[in-house]
């Protein structure tokens, strides 16, 4: 079944007074449970993708139907409602608040969510929960400047599920860490992913990408290709020299 289907999908800048084709005529679906990587150089769209599809970009033509519902033709309240409740994101600059604890960032979407209407104490211990999944609930109560780059980035991950979305979308998450650390994200990643999250990352790490089940590269606004890894199953380093292999044909 598809989680997100893209029909003709096009991003219109206009920067001094020029128009600027992001994305043109962009299709692709991904199915419940796949973890799909985006790649490709620079300015060619991935992250503009990202956001198109997620909802946090307007888009200038086509549609995106995801869970079933166009987000193009929902007003701005309920394509908001529906990112906090029904989505997860994680980005490459984390956005945590200064003001407040680790838990006290993770739990926040789940206070302003409607939909998921539970009492302070069960949103805690969630957000417990998700911590000591990820074994970071020593952190809890620290201050954001008083972890690593690898903790904060795992907590981001907690808040990216504190509502149970149906769908995380990830722009570049190991993008500013450490190899140590990058592995560690993306072994939690994949541990989501093998519990049934839906992923869709985008990335220009091979080592990253060939952790997903599947590789879409795009080049000047068109996806020029796709590749599937399948389960996360053979040796990483196997995986690794098919992707690179794949993406030196595509001109990587």
């Amino acid at each position: 079944m598809n989680i997100l289907e893209v029909n003709d999908l096009c991003k219109t800048y206009i920067v001094n007074k020029r128009q600027n084709n992001v994305l043109k005529n962009v299709n692709f679906s991904i199915h419940a449970g796949e973890m799909v990587a985006v790649m490709g150089p620079s300015g060619s769209g991935k992250s503009t993708l990202l956001y198109a599809v997620s909802g946090m970009d307007d888009l200038t033509a086509g549609e995106v139907i995801f869970c079933g519902r166009n987000i193009a033709k929902m007003n701005e309240k309920k394509l908001a409602d529906l990112r906090l409740d029904q989505m997860g994101f994680i980005f490459q600059q984390m956005y945590m608040l200064k003001n407040l604890t680790i838990m006290d960032n993770i739990i926040l979407p789940a206070t302003q969510s409607k939909k998921h209407r539970v009492s302070r104490m069960e949103t805690v211990r969630r957000c417990q929960d998700l911590m000591r999944k990820l074994g970071i609930i020593d952190i809890a109560d620290n201050d954001i400047n008083e972890v690593s780059g690898g903790q904060l980035q795992r907590a981001c991950i907690c808040r990216s599920m504190i509502n149970n979305p149906k769908m995380i979308f990830a722009d570049e998450p190991t993008g500013a860490l450490n190899k140590t650390a990058s592995d560690e994200v993306m072994e939690e990643l994949t541990k989501l992913n093998a519990e049934g999250t839906t992923i869709m990352l985008v990335t220009h790490d091979v080592k990253v990408a060939a952790k997903c089940t599947r590789v879409m590269y795009i080049v000047d606004g068109n996806i020029k290709g796709e590749y599937d890894l399948g389960e996360c199953s053979t040796q990483i380093r196997d995986r690794e020299r098919a992707l690179n292999n794949w993406l030196l044909e595509l001109g990587w």
